[in-house]
């Protein structure tokens, strides 16, 4: 369930089918749609940390982390999450996401496991136990995970957590598992495509925002054009287009745009 390949299933009946779903699927059905929906017109990483906590709160999850490793050696993971904010800093800043045993084991396992005192995947070493009771003082202390793995293996984490290992939180992941998953599947789909920071021209990796100004340019755009079209400024747009010149060791826009075109690299379905 949590290798992504080709089109991620639909888990509700559509109108045409044989079972109709009954009130509780009725109510799936529409916490999931919303949750579709608002990931697709989310706006940046807070709509879609709005989009997953709204769908949390409506299983009974009130607590999720999306954690998206690096293909890139030595940059930072991604890490979207409506945990408090001094943890999630604290986290990152620590590089947590190399010791993190749940993190670990998401990285070897793509079935989605519950964790916590009791549970297991608590880790051996000492860091490791300090590490989960860090996370206890913030509320952090019992969870489930999907592992997120393609073809080319392990790439994300998602995590639904609780202060407590509460009967309630583990009747929410019995009935919901499935649809869980999927959420899951989504979401990181959904981010890949607007957070990936693998943009490349020539071999140099340049930010998402970088590389959209630059294909704008290369479709006739001005820096005040391209600011309209992204709903940035001027300045801002020529901020980027500067920093593509710089990271490509040209002096020009237009030499930025030869070196674009060059290498074949496109942005997804741009539209005026």
């Amino acid at each position: 369930m949590s290798a992504i390949s080709g089109e991620i299933p639909d888990p509700f009946p559509t109108a045409g089918s044989a079972t109709r779903p009954n009130a509780a699927g009725d109510v799936m059905h529409h916490i999931f749609r919303n949750f579709i929906e608002s990931l697709s017109t989310a706006p940046d990483a807070q709509g879609f940390r709005d989009a997953m906590a709204e769908a949390a709160t409506a299983l009974d999850l009130s607590c999720f982390a999306y954690l998206s490793m690096p293909r890139q050696p030595r940059s930072n993971p991604t890490l979207i999450a409506n945990y408090p904010l001094a943890w999630t800093e604290h986290y990152l800043r620590c590089h947590y996401e190399r010791l993190d045993p749940v993190i670990i084991r998401a990285l070897r396992n793509p079935e989605p496991f519950e964790w916590g005192l009791g549970i297991g995947t608590m880790g051996d070493s000492k860091l490791q136990q300090e590490l989960f009771a860090e996370a206890a003082t913030f509320g952090i202390r019992y969870g489930f995970t999907v592992p997120v793995h393609d073809h080319q293996g392990p790439i994300a984490a998602v995590t639904f957590a609780a202060d407590e290992r509460l009967p309630r939180f583990e009747k929410r992941i019995t009935e919901h598992g499935r649809v869980l998953q999927l959420m899951a599947m989504y979401f990181h789909a959904h981010a890949r495509r607007r957070f990936d920071c693998s943009r490349e021209i020539g071999g140099v990796p340049l930010s998402p925002r970088e590389f959209e100004c630059l294909e704008w340019a290369a479709r006739g755009k001005s820096a005040w054009e391209i600011g309209r079209i992204l709903g940035i400024s001027r300045r801002t747009a020529a901020f980027h287009l500067d920093n593509a010149k710089a990271k490509l060791g040209v002096h020009s826009i237009c030499q930025a745009v030869a070196r674009l075109i060059a290498s074949g690299a496109t942005m997804d379905n741009p539209t005026a």
